[in-house]
């Protein structure tokens, strides 16, 4: 049977995970995940461990009162406003929208850990943006798709062959996955399922994941690790429709619910 082994969600778009034991799922996602942002404070464009992998290292997480930020010894609680000044945004070039700025004391913080004029901002009440694919669903500030899958059998194959080739072998974490799945017996099985339910959630395949650089970057020390994993996923991952490697696939949400570790993971639509 398989079934969830690891929940993640991700307040702030590149900074750290929290992982959690039960979660609920809303139509963009895990709750609250990818509902913040970082943006460059000149042009409104996102930023990302692409180019500053120092954003693994910090860490991001919802408590009472608000947003707490920390990183190198120091932290900072962010009042959360759900409504303020608004400021265009943008993702990839590809999508513009307007997100509510979290103010100064957040932006003089972010700004000097990562060393970039940076501004926080988190989604407004209004957000209503499309994915794509397959299923398109709905998403927050992630990439383009509210949840992003990985099985614990497709990372035991890419680690072999790692090793094979005289690497060392990667954690789970370099995805930067939300929902993990064990029990299955083929890797890549989340490429060729349809629909799943969890708990009392229903997801649809998207589309498989492209990885970026960001899975060669350690989510601990927020240091560049290259080449590997990219280096072997080139060898037997390339996408055939896109430019790139894959591992794991994105799904939308397509019925609300909760979810927890240990769910059983029902393949509804193969």
């Amino acid at each position: 049977m398989a079934t969830v082994s690891e929940l993640v969600y991700y307040p702030v778009k590149g900074l750290r995970g929290v992982p959690v034991t039960s979660a609920e799922v809303t139509e963009t996602g895990l709750r609250d995940d990818r509902a913040f942002m970082l943006v460059d404070a000149a042009d409104g464009t996102f930023v990302s461990q692409r180019k500053l992998p120092a954003m693994a290292a910090v860490g991001a997480e919802l408590v009472d009162g608000g947003l707490r930020l920390s990183a190198q010894g120091t932290d900072l609680l962010v009042e959360i406003a759900p409504e303020g000044p608004l400021r265009e945004v943008s993702l990839f070039n590809k999508w513009y929208g307007p997100a509510v700025d979290q103010g100064d004391q957040a932006a003089k913080w972010c700004s000097e850990v990562l060393n970039r004029d940076v501004r926080l901002v988190r989604t407004p009440t209004t957000h209503d943006r499309d994915g794509w694919g397959l299923h398109p669903g709905k998403v927050g500030f992630g990439d383009a798709h509210a949840v992003l899958l990985t099985s614990d059998a497709s990372l035991a194959d890419l680690n072999t062959r790692i090793e094979a080739a005289g690497a060392t072998p990667v954690p789970m974490d370099r995805f930067r996955p939300n929902i993990v799945v064990t029990g299955w017996p083929d890797p890549h099985t989340e490429d060729r399922v349809t629909r799943l339910r969890i708990g009392s959630v229903d997801l649809g395949f998207s589309t498989r994941a492209i990885r970026c650089a960001v899975p060669t970057v350690d989510q601990v020390t927020g240091e560049k690790k290259g080449p590997e994993p990219t280096r072997t996923l080139a060898t037997y991952r390339r996408d055939p429709d896109r430019p790139g490697v894959s591992f794991g696939a994105k799904f939308a949400v397509l019925t609300p619910g909760t979810l927890a570790l240990r769910d059983e993971v029902q393949v509804v639509e193969g």
